[in-house]
């Protein structure tokens, strides 16, 4: 039997994951918040994961924050926001050397926990899988993507523990990479160039073709910010990629106008915030973004 993968955030990419790892034979116990978060899981008789001509519950075992048993593997998948106060919750059960997988969406939420965990092993993780959740534990796989990771040192080796191969037992598309934060930079900019217009004009993605000159003005500043910012790599063919992604994911609804229609958080601060802070640091001009940001902001306040 491999090492148990606790899953810390079971919203749609924490729920894939934990079903397919749990699908392959690999141990996996979810951590929930508090007992009434437990006592709804148990209730609900596992996680619920649709696929393709495929439907079904996994009644994976579960935990709360507060048990006490030591964790070796934990897969980190909350929201940006709630990374911080999430991984302070198990930092006493984090075995030294433990792996904690960073999978969040934007930039900053990484580095703000891996600086809180100079015991253990952190690798960031960058994904364009695509999953939602239609209710509580019930989560549906929208599109088959790829999963990068790599630890934030680009000298640092690939993982030997068998985590990777619990990955690929478990069918989910990855690769490591000595240049993660490449990969998080270019997956930034391309939520930048694409969630916040779909929330200011309500559409799908592939809405976005009707706005093709101001994706094209965002990608522009983007690359700006991406290049001023030592990441060339991450800004070279970026607006042809967004083109790319809108129509291949043209039936699709962005991350952020999901929970904005499900009255949720967005995660606004780890994405224009990021970028638009990090042109003021570089001292990068970017009137574009930094008016979408205060649409953006606006618009979510007029929402509550």
């Amino acid at each position: 039997m491999g090492r148990t993968w606790h899953v810390l955030g079971v919203g749609s990419l924490g729920s894939l994951w934990a079903c397919r790892l749990a699908r392959a034979g690999v141990p996996v116990q979810l951590v929930l918040r508090d007992a009434q978060r437990l006592q709804a899981y148990q209730a609900a008789g596992g996680l619920e994961l649709s696929e393709p001509g495929r439907c079904e519950r996994y009644p994976i075992a579960a935990q709360t924050v507060a048990d006490t048993g030591q964790i070796h593997r934990l897969l980190l998948a909350c929201k940006a926001y709630d990374a911080v106060d999430a991984i302070k919750g198990v930092i006493p059960r984090l075995a030294p050397g433990a792996q904690v997988v960073l999978l969040q969406n934007g930039m900053g939420s990484q580095q703000a926990v891996a600086a809180l965990l100079g015991h253990c092993r952190c690798l960031f993780a960058s994904s364009t899988e695509g999953a939602f959740r239609t209710a509580d534990f019930k989560v549906v796989f929208a599109g088959q993507g790829f999963t990068w990771l790599g630890a934030a040192d680009p000298s640092a080796s690939p993982d030997n523990s068998g985590l990777l191969a619990d990955l690929a037992g478990a069918g989910i598309p990855h690769q490591w990479t000595p240049d993660i934060l490449a990969r998080l930079w270019r997956k930034l900019a391309l939520n930048c160039a694409i969630n916040p217009l779909t929330v200011l004009y309500d559409c799908r993605n592939g809405g976005l073709v009707e706005h093709g000159c101001e994706v094209a003005t965002l990608c522009a500043e983007l690359a700006q910010v991406l290049e001023s910012c030592g990441q060339a790599d991450a800004a070279r063919g970026l607006h042809e990629e967004v083109e790319r992604v809108i129509q291949a994911t043209a039936a699709n609804y962005s991350s952020m106008h999901q929970d904005v229609s499900q009255g949720r958080r967005t995660e606004i601060d780890y994405l224009l915030g990021y970028v638009c802070d990090a042109a003021a640091r570089q001292g990068c001009d970017v009137p574009q973004l930094r008016r979408l940001r205060a649409r953006l902001v606006a618009f979510l306040q007029r929402k509550g």
